[in-house]
């Protein structure tokens, strides 16, 4: 129970991801903040928490696409309220859609991924920091993209996010660094067996690729105490699972 009394906030939560991070950071004690706008996917993981005799997490459905600044704010003032302080922060939350030309990305399609990839971990994070900068030690992790973040041909929007997103939380890693406390990284799950890859790839043979519960060592890492002077870098989790890279 290395977590334990720690706080930290998931977006995506109802995700295959963001749900199994969820899940595996509460069972090393932590109380976690549950943030995805479908409520029902919420619900499943909350119970998932709660049958595992972990502490009781905090759902709180949150549209970030649809959200305001003052949505935003409300959202931080509400955790500093409740918690004091804050120890954590996972983006896990994503919106992809198709592979698609960039001819033929929609001006909608455009907006509503930026928002949620892009625009959403940066508003989040910014009316967040005061809360995390409270906190001896805090960790905010970004999830990227393997293939995405190479510049593919039909990545679209979703890979153009990617890219933004990374070199967002590098140059955030190099503000925050000389202060210690809040340590900034990227994390690049890899393929996986999980919603999104599936929708990216309907007919991959899924047998062959690892099961979302294979990456809760990384997240076990990024956010407790194995990682504190960790920062500003890129954790690919394959690497990591086999220990090439530390």
């Amino acid at each position: 129970m290395l977590l334990t009394g720690q706080v930290f906030l998931v977006t995506g939560a109802g995700g295959g991801l963001g749900g199994m991070a969820a899940l595996t950071l509460a069972k090393q004690g932590a109380h976690i903040i549950l943030l995805d706008h479908a409520i029902a996917k919420l619900e499943a993981v909350y119970d998932a928490i709660t049958a595992a005799k972990a502490p009781e997490p905090i759902m709180y459905p949150f549209d970030l696409a649809g959200a305001s600044e003052a949505d935003y704010l409300e959202l931080a003032n509400k955790v500093a309220a409740r918690y004091g302080s804050l120890q954590g922060l996972l983006h896990s939350a994503v919106e992809f859609k198709t592979f698609t030309p960039m001819a033929m990305v929609a001006t909608s399609e455009w907006g509503h991924s930026l928002n949620v990839n892009l625009n959403g971990p940066f508003l989040l994070t910014r009316v967040l920091l005061p809360v995390l900068q409270t906190s001896q030690y805090a960790s905010v992790v970004f999830t990227s993209d393997s293939s995405a973040r190479q510049a593919r041909a039909y990545a679209g929007a979703y890979g153009v996010s990617k890219i933004a997103l990374e070199g967002y939380a590098k140059i955030l890693a190099d503000e925050l660094e000389a202060g210690g406390r809040i340590r900034v990284n990227v994390l690049l799950p890899g393929p996986v067996d999980s919603p999104l890859r599936r929708r990216a790839y309907p007919a991959e043979d899924r047998s062959q690729l690892p099961a979302i519960a294979d990456l809760a060592p990384v997240y076990r890492y990024l956010f407790g105490p194995k990682s504190l002077g960790v920062t500003g870098q890129v954790i690919d989790a394959r690497d990591f699972l086999t220990g090439t890279q530390t």
